[in-house]
């Protein structure tokens, strides 16, 4: 199994956990991070050594990753640690490839996460039937556009619509964390990668400036990985800020369960604002190359997962030059004093949680244990 990054390590250890309790002798190796390692997987690599984002960021690190890729094809590939099978957790510039090696010796090759293939580079489908037999999707319009393309697919929705409660206690979260509940609160996620952090901190610090000029009682709460703590902290002193903005080490969830409002970078964390039923302003700001190539290849008006979700713009997005403190903080302040254009916010993301609620891991295992119990038998 390879997970690439944090949100691949957390997708992986829930059905680690589901897949250990129906084959408890399984034994299970490959690129892990600390949460799948938690459930007993042997970490041969660990995952953020393949968590990097962008053209030039793959070109910096390009010869370490591909010497893991080739590390693993030998591994596997030999008779004496052939696995019973191949599962990658999103990382498909990585898994693909790999998977497809795996695949020419007969492994069973699967993929949890499809590939935004929908959204982006439609190209990799010819790879994808080259190299995986079965795909577990997390959306719905992922199964059909596979299984028109003659894959098989199953979609499993999404584990953070478990995980994430359809009604969550603003009050509660707002105690637990120390703040008023008479105040509003905004909740800055920069993002869990460093090369996002470095393109949107500054701009966001300089966004909740802004804000506070306006709402001078407005609590301010950042949630960040402990790697980053330390550098985020110095960056909010050096801004002046911090007598108003609470840093936490992790504890996301509960910054999102008090939040009014949300500015998150673009990716997994606009998914779990969404079905925290959260307004926000998605931003993002890439290397200059990155941006030219990403641009040209976007095959859909969003990039938001709630927005494309719901096909329609629900919440802003503000990409590259449109990032600016000025855009930031006129779509923050819309939505901190529009109370209908939030309801409408609250009653999509309400329909969208329920659409992705299904039994994940159940699925996973049920289509996985045919693959095992064959492999058992022989």
């Amino acid at each position: 199994m390879v997970a690439g990054e944090a949100s691949g390590d957390l997708l992986a250890s829930g059905f680690l956990s589901h897949l250990k309790s129906s084959h408890p002798q399984l034994s299970v190796e490959g690129v892990a991070g600390p949460r799948m390692t938690a459930q007993g997987m042997l970490a041969l690599y660990p995952s953020d050594r393949l968590a990097v984002r962008g053209y030039w960021e793959v070109l910096r690190h390009y010869r370490g990753i591909v010497n893991i890729r080739a590390d693993l094809i030998r591994r596997w590939q030999d008779a004496h640690r052939k696995p019973t099978c191949f599962i990658g957790v999103d990382a498909p510039d990585f898994n693909l490839e790999l998977a497809l090696a795996l695949k020419s010796k007969g492994i069973p090759t699967f993929q949890y996460v499809c590939p935004a293939i929908w959204a982006w580079r439609a190209e990799r489908i010819h790879l994808m039937k080259q190299a995986l037999d079965h795909v577990w999707c997390l959306f719905p319009f992922e199964e059909r556009l596979l299984n028109d393309q003659g894959m098989k697919a199953t979609y499993v929705g999404h584990p953070l619509a478990h995980w994430i409660p359809p009604a969550v206690d603003r009050d509660a979260a707002v105690q637990a964390l120390g703040l008023s509940a008479s105040q509003p609160v905004v909740a800055l996620m920069p993002g869990s990668r460093k090369a996002e952090i470095d393109g949107l901190l500054d701009r966001f610090l300089k966004t909740a400036q802004q804000l506070l000029k306006h709402h001078p009682g407005l609590q301010l709460v950042l949630p960040a990985l402990p790697v980053f703590v330390q550098r985020i902290t110095q960056s909010i002193e050096l801004a002046g800020l911090d007598k108003h903005i609470l840093v936490l080490k992790g504890r996301s969830h509960e910054a999102l369960a008090a939040a009014d409002l949300v500015l998150v970078a673009s990716g997994t964390a606009t998914l779990e604002a969404a079905l925290f039923k959260k307004p926000m302003v998605i931003a993002y700001h890439m290397p200059w190359l990155t941006w030219q190539i990403t641009r040209r290849k976007k095959q859909l008006p969003w990039v938001g997962l709630p927005n494309i979700l719901c096909q329609e713009w629900v919440v802003p997005e503000l990409l590259q030059d449109d990032c600016s403190v000025e855009a930031l903080t006129r779509e923050s302040l819309r939505l901190l004093s529009d109370p209908q254009a939030v309801a409408h916010i609250v009653q999509r993301f309400s329909s969208l949680h329920e659409l992705l609620r299904r039994p994940t891991h159940e699925l996973m295992v049920q289509t996985l244990s045919s693959h095992l119990n064959h492999a058992a038998a022989v």
